[in-house]
C-alpha cells in the first residue's frame, strides 16, 4: 500500500502545484467494491487504503481544492451505487479522512461511471478539473473505460484521469486501467508492495527547486504627448536596476530598446536630442508585467495663424488666410466655440492653399475658425466669426394635379445641392415627395406627388438639410379611363384606348388581379400613343388593364381583361437522319419570335438543341440533332417561352465514306473522294492523327463536289482524313490514316552577282502553285525580292539594290517553308 501512497502523493503534488496557478479542482475516485475485503500480507485492502489516505492527506497543504467520490459502499450487485462524499473545496482533509474511514465495501465496480459523475461534479466542460481513481479490478458494469476516456478528453475544457492499479494482476483489468488513463492525458501506475511504494514516496515527496527566474521580454518606445507618435529619431536610453543600481543600458542612441529583463525594478529614461525634452518611467518586471512601455516626451507644437472675416452669412464660403506647419492632414476648420478640439461643423484641407474657401455653418450665430493640427487633433490658432442669417422666398401656383409638373420661382443663396423641395405638411426637413436642384435655375421644374392632398413647397439649404422658406400647395387628384375588348388570346397585341394625363414614364400594363401595382405581365408607355399596342400574357386566366401614372407608381384606372387559350399543332416525318434538316408543318399564333425547336424529351422550354422562326413559314427547315435518339420538336410561343405543342422524332445515325491515297507529300492539294450527306457547311478535313474530333488544320466543303481538294500541311507524319458533320458539337461521320511525308528542293545560280541587276536560278522542288523562289539577307528571317516558281525554270529574280552577302531559297508556301538554300554575294 505505500506504492499507492507514494503514487497518490506525486499525483496529488501535481494537482497541487496546477491548482496554485490556474485554481484546478481534483475528486479521488475510491474503490469500495467487494473485492476490497481481499488481503495483501494478511490485511483487508480497504484497511488499508484507509490507512494510507489518512497518511497522505495529514501532508497536503488545506488550501488544496478536493474531493471524494465513492462507488460500491452501499449496495451489492447496483451497478448505479455511486456517491459524491465529500464535494470538492478547501479545507476537506478531514471529511474526506472520516468518510473514507466510515466506507464498508458490498457492491459492484462501476468504475466508469464513477469517473464520469466526478467529472461532472468538477463541472469538467466549464473548468479544468483532474479525477484519481484508486481500483483493484475490472469494469463490472456496462461502460468501456477507453470509450469513457476519450469522451471525457473531447468533451473537457482541460480533463485529466490518473488512475492506479491496486493489487491488479489480470492483464484486462491492467489494459482497462492504463487506456483510461492514457485517452486522458492522465498517468497509470501500479502498487504492489509496501517497499515499492515506500521507494516511490521518498522519489515523490520532496518538494521541486523553485524554478529559475524566467526573464521578460520588455520593448520600451518614446512617444510625443498623450497620444503619440512614436519617436525614433536622435533618441538616447538609459536603464537601470534601481533593487541593485546596476546601469543596464548607458545612453544608448538607438531608436527603441528591446531587451529581456530579470525581475525586480528597473528606471528607463530617455532623452530627444532634437529639443533636450526628456521623460522616465520606473516599471516592476513580473510574470504579469507588459511587453510594452511607453515614456510620453513633453508635446512641442508648432506654430500657426488665421486672417478672415469678422462675420460672413450662413451657409456661403468665406476666404481664409492661414500660416502654419501644413503637415499631412491639416485643416481649417468652422467651429462653436463650446465644441472641443476635435470637433468641427465645417472644414477644408491646408494643402489646398493659402488663402481657401470655408464653408460657414448654416444656422446663424457665433462661432470659431481654427487651425487644427491632424496628428493629434490639437488646435493652433483660433478667429472669432458671427454668421447671419441667409433669406429664401417661393412663388407658385395655389394648387396642381397630382403628378403634375409645376414651375416654381425662387430667390435664395442658391449654394452648390440647394434644392427646391415638395413634402407632406409637418414633415422632418430631411424628407420630402420630390425635389429640383436650384442650380437648374428660377423657375424649376417640380413634380407633384402622386396622391392628392395638401403639401408644402420648401427651399432647403443642402447643408443641414436647413429650410429657409415654404409655401402651401394643394394638390387635386387626377383621372385616367380605360377601352379595350372585354378578352383577347393568350400572347396577342391588343388595342387599349386611354384617357389619362400622359405624365412623362407613364404606361399601360396588363397584370394579374390583385396583384401589387409594381408587378405586372407586360407593359407599353403612354406616350407610344392611343391607342396603346399592348401584348397581354402567354397564359390564359383573369387579368386587369392597368392605367399607372409613374409618379408614385398609382393606378389610375383599371379594367378586367379574359385571356383565352390558344392552341398550335405540328406535322413532320417520324424519323430522320442525324443532322438532317427536317421539314415541319406547324399551325399556330405566328407570334414575333415564335420558333419551332427539337429537344430532349423532359428538357426545359429554353432548352432545345436547334430551331426556326415560324415568320419564315410553314414548312419551317429545322436541323436534328447530331447524336441518334428519340426526341421532341416543339412549337414554342417566344413570350415566356412557352410549348404549345409537341410531336416526337426519331433520329437515326448517318454514314459517310472517304477514300484517298494512304500516302501523300507535304504541301499537295489532295483529292479525297467522299460520300456522305452533304449538309451545309459539312466539309472534309485533315487532322493530326488522334487529335479531338473539333480539331483540324486544313478542310475544303462538301458543298464543292467529290473529289475535294485538301491542302496538306508542311510537316510529315501521320494524319487522318475526315468527314465532319457540321453540328453544334462537329461530329466525324468517317475517317482513314493518311501519312505524309517529306519533300526536298535544290538550287543552281552563280555564287556572286552585281546589286540591282537579276539573277537566273535553275529549281527543283515540289513546283506547288504558290511556292516561290527569293533573295533574303543572309541570317534573316524576311526576303526581300521573289518570284513563283509557277513563272517557269530558270527562275528570273530581281536583285536587291545594296551589296552584301545573302541567300537564294525555294519556299514551300503552305507553312512558309525553305526547302533549299543557297549563299549569293551582291557586288
Amino acid at each position: 500500500m505505500p506504492r499507492i501512497l507514494a503514487c497518490l502523493a506525486l499525483i496529488l503534488s501535481l494537482a497541487g502545484a496546477a491548482s496554485a496557478q490556474d485554481q484546478g479542482r481534483t475528486i479521488i475516485v475510491f474503490d469500495a467494491s467487494g473485492s476490497m475485503w481481499g488481503q495483501i500480507d494478511g490485511k483487508a485492502k480497504i484497511t488499508i487504503a484507509q490507512s494510507v489516505m489518512g497518511d497522505l492527506l495529514a501532508s497536503l497543504p488545506e488550501d488544496q481544492q478536493l474531493g471524494l467520490t465513492a462507488y460500491g459502499h452501499r449496495r451489492k450487485g447496483d451497478c448505479s451505487d455511486i456517491e459524491t462524499l465529500v464535494e470538492p473545496g478547501p479545507n476537506t482533509r478531514s471529511a474526506i479522512a472520516a468518510a473514507v474511514n466510515a466506507i464498508k465495501p458490498k457492491g459492484k465496480t462501476p468504475l466508469s461511471a464513477a469517473v464520469i459523475a466526478a467529472a461532472e461534479a468538477l463541472h469538467y466542460t466549464e473548468d479544468k478539473a483532474t479525477v484519481i481513481l484508486i481500483s483493484d479490478g475490472i469494469e463490472t458494469c456496462e461502460h468501456d473505460p477507453c470509450a469513457v476516456g476519450r469522451a471525457l478528453e473531447e468533451a473537457g475544457v482541460d480533463f485529466t484521469a490518473h488512475v492506479i492499479g491496486f493489487d491488479v494482476a489480470e492483464k484486462d483489468a491492467l489494459a482497462q486501467l492504463q487506456c483510461l488513463a492514457e485517452n486522458t492525458g492522465g498517468t497509470f501506475r501500479t502498487a504492489r508492495n509496501a517497499e515499492e511504494l515506500s521507494e516511490a514516496l521518498k522519489a515523490t515527496a520532496a518538494p521541486p527547486p523553485p524554478p529559475a527566474p524566467t526573464p521578460r521580454k520588455i520593448t520600451f518606445l518614446a512617444i510625443e504627448g498623450d497620444r503619440g507618435p512614436t519617436l525614433s529619431d536622435g533618441l538616447i536610453w538609459t536603464l537601470t536596476n534601481t533593487d541593485s543600481g546596476e546601469v543596464v543600458l548607458d545612453s544608448a542612441a538607438q531608436p527603441r530598446v528591446d531587451i529581456e529583463l530579470l525581475p525586480g525594478t528597473y528606471r528607463a529614461e530617455v532623452l530627444r536630442a532634437e529639443n533636450e525634452t526628456n521623460a522616465e518611467a520606473t516599471i516592476t518586471v513580473n510574470r504579469n508585467t507588459h511587453t510594452t512601455v511607453e515614456l510620453v516626451l513633453p508635446l512641442v507644437l508648432p506654430t500657426a495663424s488665421l486672417s478672415a472675416p469678422d462675420s460672413g452669412v450662413a451657409g456661403d464660403a468665406v476666404q481664409v488666410t492661414w500660416d502654419g506647419p501644413d503637415d499631412e492632414g491639416d485643416f481649417i476648420s468652422v467651429t462653436r466655440a463650446d465644441q472641443r478640439d476635435g470637433e468641427w461643423i465645417n472644414y477644408t484641407y491646408t494643402r489646398h492653399g493659402s488663402p481657401l474657401d470655408l464653408i460657414l455653418p448654416a444656422e446663424p450665430g457665433t462661432y470659431e475658425i481654427r487651425y487644427v493640427l491632424n496628428t493629434r487633433s490639437l488646435v493652433l490658432a483660433k478667429s472669432v466669426i458671427e454668421v447671419v442669417a441667409v433669406s429664401a422666398t417661393l412663388e407658385a401656383a395655389d394648387t396642381a394635379l397630382s403628378g403634375d409638373t409645376i414651375k416654381v420661382d425662387w430667390t435664395g443663396p442658391d449654394y452648390n445641392l440647394d434644392y427646391i423641395a415638395v413634402a407632406g405638411v409637418g414633415a422632418p426637413a430631411g424628407k420630402y415627395e420630390n425635389y429640383t436642384y436650384t442650380r437648374h435655375g428660377s423657375p424649376g421644374d417640380l413634380v407633384m406627388p402622386s396622391e392628392p392632398g395638401q403639401y408644402e413647397l420648401r427651399y432647403v439649404m443642402n447643408q443641414d438639410s436647413t429650410i429657409l422658406a415654404r409655401r402651401p400647395i394643394t394638390v387635386a387628384d387626377v383621372t385616367a379611363t380605360l377601352d379595350a375588348a372585354p378578352q383577347a388570346p393568350a400572347g396577342a397585341t391588343l388595342s387599349v384606348n386611354w384617357t389619362g394625363p400622359n405624365y412623362h414614364l407613364d404606361f399601360l400594363a396588363v397584370a394579374e388581379v390583385d396583384a401589387p401595382v409594381g408587378k405586372y405581365v407586360n407593359y407599353t408607355y403612354s406616350r407610344n400613343g392611343n391607342p396603346g399596342e399592348l401584348l397581354m400574357p402567354a397564359d390564359a386566366g383573369e387579368y386587369e388593364l392597368r392605367y399607372i401614372m409613374n409618379e408614385g407608381r398609382r393606378i389610375l384606372a383599371r379594367q378586367p381583361i379574359t385571356i383565352t387559350e390558344i392552341g398550335a399543332s405540328l406535322d413532320a416525318a417520324g424519323e430522320a437522319p442525324i443532322g438532317a434538316p427536317v421539314a415541319v408543318t406547324w399551325t399556330g399564333p405566328d407570334y414575333d419570335r415564335d420558333f419551332i425547336a427539337v429537344a430532349e424529351p423532359g428538357a426545359k422550354a429554353n432548352k432545345y438543341l436547334a430551331y426556326a422562326y415560324t415568320r419564315h413559314g410553314s414548312p419551317a427547315s429545322v436541323n436534328m440533332p447530331a447524336e441518334p435518339g428519340t426526341y421532341e420538336l416543339r412549337y414554342i410561343q417566344n413570350q415566356d417561352t412557352k410549348i404549345l405543342a409537341t410531336r416526337m422524332i426519331t433520329v437515326v445515325d448517318q454514314s459517310a465514306e472517304l477514300s484517298a491515297a494512304a500516302e501523300a507529300n507535304v504541301g499537295q492539294m489532295l483529292e479525297v473522294t467522299w460520300t456522305g450527306p452533304d449538309y451545309d457547311r459539312d466539309f472534309i478535313a485533315l487532322a493530326e492523327a488522334g487529335s479531338p474530333d473539333k480539331k483540324y488544320l486544313s478542310y475544303a466543303y462538301s458543298r464543292h463536289g467529290s473529289p475535294a481538294s485538301v491542302q496538306m500541311p508542311a510537316e510529315p507524319g501521320n494524319y487522318e482524313l475526315r468527314y465532319v458533320m457540321n453540328a453544334n458539337p462537329l461530329k466525324v461521320l468517317a475517317r482513314i490514316p493518311l501519312a505524309l511525308v517529306a519533300v526536298s528542293a535544290s538550287l543552281e545560280a552563280p555564287a556572286s552577282a552585281s546589286a540591282g541587276g537579276t539573277i537566273a536560278v535553275t529549281w527543283q522542288g515540289p513546283g506547288y502553285q504558290r511556292d516561290y523562289i527569293a533573295i533574303a539577307p543572309r541570317g534573316s528571317k524576311k526576303y526581300l525580292t521573289y518570284a513563283y516558281a509557277r513563272n517557269g525554270n530558270p527562275a528570273e529574280i530581281r536583285l536587291p539594290e545594296d551589296p552584301g552577302d545573302y541567300e537564294i531559297w525555294y519556299v514551300m508556301d503552305e507553312g512558309a517553308t525553305v526547302l533549299a538554300r543557297r549563299a549569293l554575294t551582291l557586288e
